[in-house]
């Protein structure tokens, strides 16, 4: 009996670590395949910022320089090209700019104007994409977010130079009554024109109300945009008037046709409002998007900021 229960033990043990014997199976690594397919992406975001400031554009291809804001819209390709009405114009998507296609991690693009166009997309994150041009060797940068949690009053300050840029004329519409009387008290026009040389700003002293047509411009000089340390939200604006001497500003965007400038030397508050809105389809005024730090390559600089 003892025997018999001797036996009986080893054949428990046996099969104890019979049944503990695992067999593992070492497979090749195989991708994940890709849950969502490059249109899907697209179409994900609602809006596309194209952030010039981490793309090499160089002008090859005018509407990916034209554009602040992309949209992909069931096939059609749409474009807010100006500060002015973004959020409004095409229920915040802007204009009809073309049309477009996917093909894996390929994206074809016919443009109105500037034709066929085709990018290869990599996906940065969950709300990044860089857009590939292989014949110029074109990289953008387009970030993705949704029409809600937009920030546009950072997309002017961020744009300013373009910004001021879309109205032919700024009439000025208010001047605090406090603040030391100063020469720019009578200044009652101003434009801003493209380029960083002499010429890309005018004043005006003729009267509030002159038709933007027949102002006459008593002066042309040079203006720069800097920005305020620890402020996104305001900038510095230099005007340069030869020999009358720099005039200094905090500048402010109200809305997007109404500007702030605080004068601090002398204290004073004015406030300009935009006329004549000018509607960018094309590079017709020679306006391209340009990183800040090509812009300031450009820029005759003349502030101490």
């Amino acid at each position: 009996m003892k025997a018999l229960k001797l036996f009986f033990g080893f054949a428990l043990i046996a099969t104890f670590f019979t049944s503990c014997y695992t067999e593992v199976i070492v497979e090749d690594h195989i991708d994940p395949v890709p849950t969502i397919t490059l249109g899907e992406l697209l179409a994900s975001h609602e809006l596309w910022y194209v952030d010039i400031n981490r793309s090499n554009a160089s002008g090859q291809i005018p509407f990916m320089q034209l554009a602040f804001t992309l949209s992909f819209r069931n096939g059609t390709l749409y474009a807010n090209n100006n500060l002015v009405g973004i959020g409004d114009q095409g229920y915040g998507f802007g204009i009809d700019i073309g049309y477009y296609d996917t093909f894996a991690d390929e994206l074809d693009i016919s443009h109105y104007i500037d034709g066929f166009h085709r990018f290869e997309a990599t996906q940065i994150n969950n709300h990044e994409i860089e857009l590939y041009y292989r014949p110029a060797n074109l990289r953008y940068i387009l970030v993705g977010y949704q029409r809600s949690n937009f920030d546009y009053d950072l997309l002017f300050y961020d744009n300013i130079h373009y910004f001021v840029q879309e109205y032919v004329a700024w009439e000025k519409i208010y001047t605090s009554p406090y603040g030391e009387p100063n020469p720019f008290d009578y200044e009652n026009f101003m434009q801003f024109l493209p380029g960083g040389g002499d010429g890309n700003f005018l004043s005006s002293q003729d009267p509030n109300g002159t038709n933007i047509n027949t102002i006459y411009w008593d002066y042309s000089g040079i203006y720069n945009v800097d920005d305020v340390q620890g402020n996104a939200y305001r900038k510095y604006l230099t005007l340069d008037y030869d020999y009358l001497g720099n005039e200094f500003f905090e500048l402010s965007v109200i809305n997007d046709n109404t500007i702030e400038l605080y004068h601090n030397p002398s204290g004073t508050v004015y406030r300009f409002k935009g006329r004549g809105y000018i509607t960018i389809k094309n590079n017709e005024r020679g306006k391209l998007r340009l990183s800040k730090a090509e812009i300031e390559k450009q820029m005759k600089k003349i502030s101490n900021f």
